[in-house]
């Protein structure tokens, strides 16, 4: 990570160094990295697989005196090399693959071409399917769906980021598509460093241009930050204060907090009721997030009117889920040690189930977006530092908000480049309010 201070100014454009189009049919390849127009990059705790769009005028003696949709032809699943550089020299090296292609205007000698670009993966997912039984820790399912090959995984030679599970599961494939079920065992996992069985639970599946990531929403809000951002409305763009990284181009904040929708979603209490349809066993199970030790961005959860609060403490609940207990279905082993085990759960429904829906709804309660000089080191899941000025009648005020400031995680992310400018967007999220820890970013 470059120790050198990100300046307004910085946002000048940078170079995409190489953007290389190898065709289908072998031999043939071309770079349109001269031509590009519009260049956007994404990746998303919320999105499978990194993606980027390229706009590129397409002229008529690209290959062979025609143009490279023509020439090569570009009719997709076309490999793509590409090196993008930013304003502090930092190089982002990405293989990609065309998805979509887009003519958006078309002359005889000229065309403007927009193609949609994703991950092998991303393509791999729709001919691969799950066949197979799987035994043992979520984690491992995770790593071996990753990996597996002949059609039974995704096959990726990629780094693998994954944050150990402490449960396990057992379950069929049921030939589902691989991202379909690494989502579906993302609300079943429960971290075996940074989640409490009982307290909390759920993951993220995402991949960035170092790999794939499967990361609990506690350890990413358990994370130092990796750079500081302020935003103030100073005139002198080039002043950093001291201890920050990047000084932000814009800045928005929302609080996401609409107390409907988050009841309706079971943000802050929640109800399980349970059932086991073999041995007629019934519980109520409820969960209030005051009574859970988490892992925060900020101070605290919001605090809401105690004046809603129920006076029966089993009333106190905005959300139910009905569950018939997952007892004795596939347990492991020989058939002996299955029939030991048919009693047990294989799923241990009451202590992740809702904990994970909690937690999920809690992550996006506060979010900031920020534009920056375009910054190739910053990727989706990073712990970002941010802070602005307090509002307050004296406008001379320098003190930050002690409400909104502090610690958040990248949800998204755009590197946008034109030929005018380079810019990346952060769209910001985190739990709870309060500005704690400091600003300063603990460099190794």
């Amino acid at each position: 990570m470059s120790d050198t201070p990100v300046l307004s100014r910085q946002s000048v454009p940078a170079s995409i160094d190489k953007l290389v189009i190898f065709s289908n049919e072998g031999g043939e390849s071309t770079d349109i990295s001269n031509g590009i127009v519009q260049f956007q990059y994404f990746e998303s705790i919320l999105q499978d697989a990194i993606r980027a769009t390229v706009t590129f005028a397409d002229t008529g003696n690209a290959i062979k005196g025609k143009t490279a949709l023509e020439g090569l032809p570009i009719v997709g699943t076309e490999r793509v090399q590409l090196v993008l550089k930013d304003n502090l020299d930092q190089k982002l090296e990405l293989k990609l693959y065309v998805n979509k292609v887009t003519p958006i205007t078309d002359t005889s000698t000229k065309s403007l071409v927009s193609l949609d670009l994703v991950s092998k993966e991303f393509i791999l997912n729709e001919k691969a399917r799950l066949n197979k039984r799987f035994d043992g820790r979520v984690s491992d399912h995770v790593r071996r769906i990753l990996t597996d090959g002949n059609r039974t995984g995704l096959e990726t030679k990629k780094k693998l980021h994954i944050e150990e599970t402490s449960n396990n599961y057992n379950f069929l494939g049921n030939n589902k598509k691989p991202f379909y079920t690494l989502n579906w065992l993302s609300k079943r996992a429960v971290s075996s460093q940074n989640q409490k069985s009982g307290e909390s639970a759920g993951y993220f599946f995402y991949e960035t241009s170092q790999g794939f990531n499967f990361k609990s929403i506690d350890g990413l809000l358990a994370q130092k930050q990796k750079k500081s951002i302020m935003y103030n409305d100073s005139p002198d763009k080039e002043k950093i204060p001291p201890g920050y990284d990047i000084k932000a181009l814009s800045f928005e904040k929302d609080n996401k907090i609409n107390v409907q929708n988050k009841l309706e979603k079971g943000a802050f209490t929640t109800r399980t009721v349970l059932f086991d349809p073999f041995t007629c066993y019934y519980e109520v199970v409820l969960a209030d997030a005051k009574d859970k030790t988490l892992k925060l961005g900020g101070k605290e959860l919001p605090k809401l009117n105690p004046e809603f609060d129920s006076a029966d403490p089993n009333k106190e609940f905005s959300r139910t889920t009905y569950y018939l207990l997952d007892t004795g279905t596939l347990p492991s082993g020989s058939t002996q040690q299955q029939l030991d085990k048919s009693r047990e759960q294989n799923f241990e429904v009451k202590k992740s189930l809702n904990q994970a829906i909690m937690r999920y709804n809690q992550l996006f309660s506060a979010a900031i977006s920020v534009t920056i000089a375009a910054d190739t080191s910053l990727h989706a899941g990073d712990a970002i530092y941010v802070d602005s000025p307090e509002l307050a009648s004296d406008t001379k005020n320098d003190n930050v908000s002690r409400q909104s400031g502090g610690l958040y995680i990248i949800a998204d992310m755009c590197h946008y480049y034109t030929a005018k400018e380079s810019l990346t967007q952060l769209n910001l999220v985190r739990d709870s309010i309060g500005r704690k820890g400091n600003h300063t970013t603990n460099r190794t």
